[in-house]
């Protein structure tokens, strides 16, 4: 039965949002009565319980009428008062405070501009407007939370709005009656059929009667070649290196080294006399 009631409520909730533009998060108009219930029956946190019932975020508001109200009921009333004060209030244009259902009937109007959701217990209240606003009523029962069936004028209002949503309006005839013109003003070489439904010449190709393109509108994926890159020859490695010219700097440093090498080299070629050969003469002498 829980789910029963779950899947009826959120096919109520669908409807308004799909005829009449509700949006996420609803905005839930709360009147006196329906705080007290909530209080009293300890429906709390109420804006998740509420949220639960509509499958989406939700914003609770309530009228500065709908606090003066509650103000002067007295002391049985008081927590209840406490609750509406901490709700964001939706404008009123009231100096003096009215009755909660003469200022909550005026804030939602009969089109429901703001697409205000709204908590009721009056049952009177809820039965009048349903035959005169297009507003989705929630009232509580106990312990739980309901959403009222949409009405039968609610419905033929959505068909209405649906209907003039398929036909085309005034201007949107004058600017299809523009177009056609442009578009028979150039194809004048183009021969023309009367229309007896439009009162306008309708345009028919002398040269394919039919109106049929001789080739397709789509273009087949043919064979494609190899990628070129992939067929190019390898480059041949060079081993041999290019002798660089050695620089000036390199050549002197090179020329000194030769030099010194050739110094040592005779250095070593140098034979030492011995002493014998040195006093031979004076022996013979």
């Amino acid at each position: 039965m829980r789910v029963k009631r779950q899947k009826k409520n959120r096919r109520t909730v669908r409807f308004f949002t799909v005829c009449f533009g509700f949006r996420q998060p609803f905005k839930v108009l709360c009147d006196g009565n329906f705080i007290h219930h909530l209080v009293a029956h300890e429906i709390t946190p109420a804006d998740t319980v509420i949220s639960d019932l509509l499958g989406g975020p939700v914003k609770l508001f309530t009228t500065r009428c709908v606090v003066a109200e509650l103000e002067k009921l007295g002391k049985d009333f008081s927590e209840s008062l406490e609750a509406a004060q901490m709700l964001s209030t939706a404008t009123c244009e009231h100096e003096e405070a009215k009755a909660a259902d003469e200022c909550l009937s005026e804030v939602i109007g009969l089109q429901n501009t703001e697409h205000f959701f709204l908590g009721t217990q009056d049952a009177d209240f809820r039965r009048k407007l349903q035959q005169e606003s297009i507003v989705p009523l929630v009232f509580g029962l106990r312990n739980i939370l309901l959403i009222d069936q949409p009405s039968d004028f609610q419905r033929e209002t959505a068909k209405d709005s649906e209907k003039r949503r398929l036909n085309m309006t005034d201007t949107e005839k004058r600017l299809l009656a523009k177009r056609t013109s442009k578009i028979v003003a150039s194809n004048r070489g183009e021969g023309t059929i009367a229309n007896e439904e439009w009162g306008m010449p309708r345009v028919i190709s002398t040269k394919n009667p039919l109106g049929v393109k001789d080739r397709p509108q789509f273009k087949r994926n043919r064979a494609k070649g190899p990628n070129p890159l992939s067929c190019m020859k390898k480059k041949k490695d060079n081993n041999t290196e290019r002798r660089q010219p050695k620089s000036k700097a390199e050549s002197n440093t090179g020329a000194q080294k030769e030099k010194k090498e050739g110094e040592s080299d005779a250095k070593k070629r140098t034979r030492k006399r011995s002493k014998k050969e040195k006093s031979g003469p004076e022996s013979t002498d």
